[in-house]
C-alpha cells in the first residue's frame, strides 16, 4: 500500500522514511508523485493546518497520504513562534539559523528557569475521500541561551533537553526518532494508517 507523506522538506522525510519503516508501506513523496502546488495553509492550530494538507493532497494524489504541522511553543514568547515556526520573522524556506538566531535575540536576559519550550506535532491522515484523523506528539525542552549541535534541522540547536542532557542537534539520529514529538505522532498515528492497511488486505 502506498503512503503519501505531503512534505518537500528532506529532513522531515528522512524522519518519517526511519519512522514508518517498520509498516508493510511504500513510502512516496510530494516529489516522486511530481506534485508542485502548496495548499494555503489558513489554520490557527497545528491541527487545522494539518488537516488542510492532508485533505488537499490525499484528493490530488489519490494515496493514502500523511501530512503534518509541527512547530515549536516558547511559554516567555506566549506561546510563539507557534504556527508560524516555519516563516518565524518572515524568513523563508531554508532559512533555519535566521529563525533561531530571532528566538535568541527576543529570550536576551530570560533567564533558564523561564526559558520552558516544547515541541509540538499533529500528524493527519487523509484519504482521498475526505476522511481525516490525527495523532499529537509533544517534547518539552529549555530554549538554550546559544546553539549546540551539527544533527537535525529547524529550531534543533538551541532545544534542550534536560533528560539528555544535550539540544535535539547534538542528539544521534537513532534516540532522536524515538523521543521527538514527530516520532510520538507518528508513534500515535500508527493505529490510524494500520487500520487503513487492514482495509486494503
Amino acid at each position: 500500500m502506498k503512503l503519501l507523506v505531503a512534505t518537500h522538506n528532506p529532513g522531515k522525510l528522512r524522519e518519517y522514511h526511519d519512522l514508518l519503516h517498520a509498516l508493510a508501506l511504500e513510502v512516496t513523496n510530494l516529489s516522486h508523485e511530481a506534485i508542485d502546488f502548496e495548499p494555503e495553509e489558513t489554520g490557527s492550530t497545528f491541527a487545522e493546518n494539518a488537516i488542510i494538507k492532508a485533505s488537499a493532497f490525499a484528493n490530488r494524489s489519490g494515496l493514502l497520504t500523511l501530512a503534518d504541522d509541527s512547530g515549536l511553543e516558547i511559554d516567555a514568547l506566549g506561546g510563539a513562534p507557534g504556527v508560524q515556526s516555519a516563516r518565524y520573522g518572515g524568513t523563508r524556506r531554508g532559512q533555519d539559523v535566521q529563525r533561531y538566531q530571532l528566538v535568541l535575540r527576543q529570550l536576551q536576559g530570560v533567564p533558564w528557569a523561564e526559558r520552558a519550550a516544547r515541541f509540538r506535532c499533529v500528524v493527519a491522515v487523509g484519504t482521498p475521500d475526505g476522511q481525516v484523523e490525527t495523532a499529537e506528539g509533544i517534547l518539552e525542552g529549555i530554549i538554550a541561551f546559544g546553539p549546540k549541535g551539527e544533527r537535525g534541522f529547524g529550531y534543533d540547536p538551541i532545544f534542550f533537553i534536560p533528560e539528555f542532557d544535550c539540544t535535539m542537534a547534538e542528539l544521534p539520529p537513532d534516540v532522536k526518532n524515538r523521543i521527538s514529538h514527530r516520532a510520538r505522532a507518528a508513534e500515535a498515528a500508527w493505529p490510524i494508517l494500520e487500520q487503513h492497511m487492514g482495509r486494503e488486505m
